[in-house]
């Protein structure tokens, strides 16, 4: 991190609601999760008494199989924010360039910044058509966060290659990948993949996650991330929740048969752009944003003002949650 850059960057807004007594559309996290949860959380209590195995070999394993990776190229973080940090901590130097999608998840902005590197911009959907040589990193999200499109594997492969031959490095966020059929990144040669165990799982204050990466990228990743750096229960509830896949593909199911019907629902009243994560962005037509989010506050909904992402100026974002939830938020949106 470069210190003389650090006064320059401030603290991006994210979604999340702190008042419970209101249904929060604003952060796009599982409201279900695996049943056994609540055991293994408890079970940890006695072994937090003293530092976790600093090797996270049960957390390495499990990621290892659920990714279909080797479990020695998974590198263990508290989130896919520190995850972000680490992958941009050892790529980056001051004076560096980034490539970002816009509009894009606002820490990729913050974090490059905090390493004395420029960001530079381009269309989420353009991203892959960039040639990657003028840049020292290139991040995709998949699916994109606000807008939810999703990239094939096979475009990110070809993709990927393009990138080691301009010797860039392709960090490839899949906090949301979970949501969709695609198949992961990890593994792939040049390539740092940041996973957040938080969204699926629907545990955002465990702060559970992880890189992948191979070669010198993982040895740079390994030597740099904190020591003990994931609590033990986050590591033994991650390791757990990895091997749910069960609860994995039933959530996929039910978040694409709501998103679906609360899309087609919306379309009449909002511009509803297609997605494949677990939530969906729409353009206000008539409305202020300020106004549709103040209108659904007070039916007790919390919706995200998209406007804080960059290029979206009259635009809300709602996650997908359980079928009687979803119809709350039809019933206050429309």
């Amino acid at each position: 991190m470069d210190p003389d850059a650090v006064a320059d960057v401030t603290r991006v807004p994210h979604g999340g609601a702190s008042d419970a007594t209101l249904l929060d559309f604003s952060a796009n996290t599982n409201p279900e999760r695996p049943q056994g949860v609540v055991s293994v959380y408890e079970s940890a209590y006695a072994a937090a008494t003293r530092y976790p195995e600093d090797d996270y070999c049960e957390y390495r394993t499990a990621a290892g199989e659920y990714l279909g990776c080797e479990p020695l190229n998974v590198v263990p973080t508290a989130g896919g924010i520190e995850a972000l940090r680490l992958a941009f901590g050892v790529t980056l130097d001051t004076g560096d360039d980034a490539l970002l999608p816009e509009p894009g998840f606002g820490e990729y902005d913050r974090e490059v910044r905090l390493q004395g590197a420029t960001p530079n911009f381009v269309a989420h959907d353009r991203i892959l058509e960039t040639d990657p040589a003028p840049y020292d990193v290139v991040v995709v999200c998949n699916p994109n966060n606000p807008t939810g499109v999703g990239y094939r594997r096979a475009d990110l492969v070809a993709y990927a290659q393009e990138c080691r031959r301009a010797e860039t490095t392709l960090i490839v966020d899949e906090a949301f990948l979970d949501f969709t059929d695609y198949r992961t990144l990890a593994g792939e040669p040049g390539v740092v993949v940041v996973r957040s165990l938080t969204k699926v799982f629907g545990l955002p204050g465990l702060r559970m996650g992880l890189a992948v990466a191979t070669g010198g990228l993982h040895e740079r990743l390994e030597v740099a991330r904190p020591a003990w750096g994931l609590s033990t229960p986050a590591a033994d509830v991650g390791a757990y929740c990895l091997r749910q896949t069960k609860f994995v593909a039933e959530t996929r199911d039910r978040v694409r048969t709501e998103r679906a019907r609360v899309a087609d629902r919306l379309r009449d009243s909002f511009e509803v752009y297609p997605s494949e994560a677990p939530f969906l962005l729409l353009g206000v037509h008539d409305r202020s944003v300020s106004d549709v989010i103040d209108e659904a506050r007070r039916d007790g909904i919390v919706v995200r003002d998209a406007t804080t992402f960059r290029s979206l100026d009259a635009h809300i974002r709602v996650a997908i949650r359980r079928r009687h939830e979803n119809d709350r938020l039809l019933d206050a949106l429309l």
